[in-house]
């Protein structure tokens, strides 16, 4: 924590920053002014730029693993979206993002940010998504005109992260000032009234220092589900190639849009059958789903003459949203229930409402160390730290008031109709989690291309859950205090400098008392009564740097599995959870992303689970033969086969042509094992035409066949992909 202290010393220095300090001369002696004299050259400071993927598919180095290292390093399967992937599709939104990282889903609901699925296990409600490596909050609609790439690492990671982490964590790595000067903005128009644009400056104020700022203002009809968003952060960097480097930014994003919170279906032989185009929005124009987010940071690195790093980051943010949409379902027309035979214009449309608020403030300090040493004849690599949090969150989760009996027709989406919000004052829901986190890992090199990777990580989490009386249930407290420890093991072989092999087992955790995805339960209990879920993940694998470095291959093999799932007891389903459940999945990862040839370029993102299944659980079948899955049952929101490609090449030295693909197999829903959702593929295109060095403009199209297709499910809705959509973008950088 000591180097956080140097911060305030460091404003003061800010000044002095670009002034070279030149040694005084001393006083030449009567003996040497005899002697030829000689020239003092002027001290020359040589410093890299940070390393951006503005201009590239491939990423060749990450902090995702905590200290800096290549990729061919980390003993586990990763996708990188880099700034040029996220720039050539016009990834705009975070959700697109994941879109383009195959074994990724998504369950509908609350916009499709609260549940994400990797491999098959839960992402977003466990809190795995991480900004620069710090956990970021849940409950807001993220944007990519801050982010220098999106990593997402594959597999058990509670070594390096602490609780979830069960499929692999997801990290947004914000931009950095760089000792460049150097402005770019953009502006886009599009399908469905798109507005948008963004600010990228970058300006050195000194020596070794710089500040940057970027901003976005976007806004979008959408057919009738409108998107408004504007953000600005601001970031400031000293000391940059020094021994002592400092960064303090602000990220502020507030949002206020109307959201398209689901469409209704229809099953037909046990196959889900999309019907309702995907642009027609049905919801009230008074539904909103507004909220911000706003975080500071202070970081500063330490550089110690022998190579080693000590990296301290505090960061303190507040965010909140509130969702006041409208469920969508067909109702019943002149008294005869719909189906899909008697769909048509004249098909009631049903609106019920749907709230929640939440607020969260959550603190941060992470304290990380890494360093290269000999020690008994070795070469190690230390990685070492220290993580503390406090969160505290307000919650209510059914935050809806009375049916408005607003209803409309399939024929006339959109109506305009609204209705006056009639709830008062929420009751919140109050929860807190403190929790402290040690880890230790070393890289041990027992030769120049074998290397063994031992970690372990201590975790000690304490949190209080407080519930608010709702009619004849009264209010109650609950608290749970666990300490968990979570290993890491590996090994990599590197014969050569292009080629790495990689073995490695992670364990991963997830607390019962924790305000993303478990509310605590029981009459009268003063602890929570379930201890936390473990799972373990086998991975081999190896990634390779091909065609002359050009591009980058990735692939591998991987066990996952949950082994103590919860589950209701079947005799106390009111007051019991027990660990008895138990899940996996197994397959294979593929990613490749670079350069093919000098003018063409591409990124491929595969998945492949060919085995899924339930090992055990305490769920029984339904009569009917739908209901939650079952033991023996593939997982919900578990695709076989999933993938994204992307690639563009280079038709002249002006005009550059891309297109891509994504592709998700055939899922059940989680919650309801009867239906099965068809497979989908779209595809996009692109081309590009830079006019100067300083100007180019790019065009879009998404989805060009219009396909209609189930992106995010829920046990009785789906959430419709977006229907075809262009963009003309203007980017100018001067």
């Amino acid at each position: 924590m000591l180097p956080l202290g140097a911060l305030a010393a460091g404003f003061g220095l800010l000044s002095a920053a670009a002034v070279a300090q030149t040694p005084p001369v001393a006083p030449a002696s009567a003996a040497s002014a005899a002697a030829p004299a000689e020239t003092m050259l002027q001290p020359i400071s040589v410093k890299a730029r940070v390393e951006t993927d503005a201009n590239s598919l491939r990423a060749t180095t990450t902090r995702i693993g905590k200290g800096k290292q290549e990729l061919r390093d980390i003993p586990q399967a990763m996708t990188v979206v880099t700034e040029r992937l996220i720039g050539d599709r016009n990834l705009d939104d975070f959700k697109d993002v994941l879109r383009s990282t195959a074994g990724i889903t998504f369950q509908a609901g609350e916009t499709g940010e609260e549940d994400i699925r990797l491999r098959g296990f839960s992402l977003g409600q466990t809190g795995d998504i991480y900004v620069d490596g710090i956990r970021d909050a849940a409950l807001y609609e993220r944007d990519t005109f801050n982010n220098d790439r999106v990593e997402v690492l594959k597999g058990s990671a509670s070594m390096l992260f602490g609780r979830g982490s069960t499929g692999g964590v997801v990290n947004q790595v914000n931009k950095l000032p760089f000792l460049m000067n150097q402005q770019e903005v953009t502006a886009t128009i599009g399908s469905g009234n798109e507005r948008r644009a963004t600010a990228d400056f970058n300006l050195t104020t000194g020596q070794d220092a710089a500040l940057r700022l970027n901003a976005v203002v976007h806004e979008a009809d959408n057919w009738g589900a409108k998107v408004r968003k504007k953000g600005v952060a601001p970031s400031l960097r000293w000391g940059i190639g020094t021994a002592d480097e400092f960064t303090v930014s602000l990220y502020h994003l507030e949002f206020d849009n109307v959201p398209l919170y689901n469409h209704p279906w229809f099953i037909v032989d046990g196959r889900l059958k999309p019907t309702l185009p995907a642009k027609n929005f049905y919801g009230l124009d008074s539904d909103y789903n507004k909220g911000s987010a706003t975080y500071a940071t202070l970081a500063h690195t330490h550089r110690f003459a022998d190579g080693g790093e000590l990296t301290t980051r505090l960061r303190h943010g507040r965010y909140e949203r509130e969702l006041w949409a409208s469920v969508i379902r067909f109702g019943q027309t002149h008294g005869v229930p719909t189906t899909i035979d008697n769909l048509g214009p004249s098909t009631i449309v049903t609106r019920s409402p749907k709230g929640r608020i939440g607020i969260s403030e959550t603190t941060f300090l992470q304290t990380d160390y890494s360093n290269r040493f000999d020690w008994l004849g070795k070469r190690h690599n230390l990685l070492t730290g220290i993580d503390l949090a406090n969160e505290d969150a307000d919650r209510n989760n059914n935050f809806a008031g009375p049916t408005s009996g607003l209803g409309t027709t399939v024929g006339t989406p959109n109506n305009g109709d609204s209705r006056v919000d009639p709830r008062g004052d929420p009751a919140f829901n109050t929860f807190n989690a403190r929790s402290l986190g040690l880890y230790v890992q070393d890289t041990l090199e027992l030769t120049p291309t074998v290397k063994l990777i031992g970690g372990l990580r201590y975790d000690h989490f304490k949190a209080r859950y407080d519930t608010v009386a709702v009619g004849a249930t009264p209010a109650t407290s609950y608290s749970r205090s666990d300490s968990l420890w979570s290993p890491r093991l590996g090994a990599l072989y590197q014969p050569n400098d292009w080629a790495s092999y990689h073995v490695s087992f992670g364990t991963s955790y997830n607390t019962s008392g924790d305000t993303y995805q478990f509310a605590v339960r029981g009459p009268k209990q003063v602890t929570a009564n379930t201890p936390p879920e473990k799972s373990r993940n086998l991975e081999v694998g190896g990634k390779f740097d091909l065609f002359e470095r050009r591009l980058s291959l990735g692939t591998a093999v991987f066990y996952a599995e949950k082994y103590n799932e919860r589950n209701t007891d079947p005799d106390s389903a009111a007051t019991q959870e027990l660990l008895s459940g138990k899940r996996h999945a197994a397959g294979m990862e593929l990613d490749i992303a670079g350069r093919i040839t000098p003018a063409w370029e591409a990124f491929l993102s595969y998945t492949w689970i060919p085995l899924a299944r339930i090992d055990k659980s305490n769920q029984v079948l339904a009569a009917s033969g739908g209901g939650a899955q079952v033991e023996g049952d593939r997982p919900g929101l578990t695709p076989k086969h999933s993938a994204s490609l992307w690639t563009t090449y280079k038709v002249t030295p002006k005009l550059r042509v891309g297109g891509g693909l994504n592709y998700r197999g055939s899922q059940n829903p989680e919650g309801n094992r009867a239906v099965t959702v068809d497979s989908f593929v779209t595809a996009d295109l692109m081309a590009e035409y830079t006019f100067t060095d300083r100007l180019s403009l790019k065009f879009n199209v998404a989805n060009v066949t219009d396909e209609l297709y189930a992106d995010m499910l829920y046990r009785g809705f789906y959430g419709p992909g977006a229907p075809r959509t262009a963009q003309l973008t203007l980017k100018a950088k001067f």
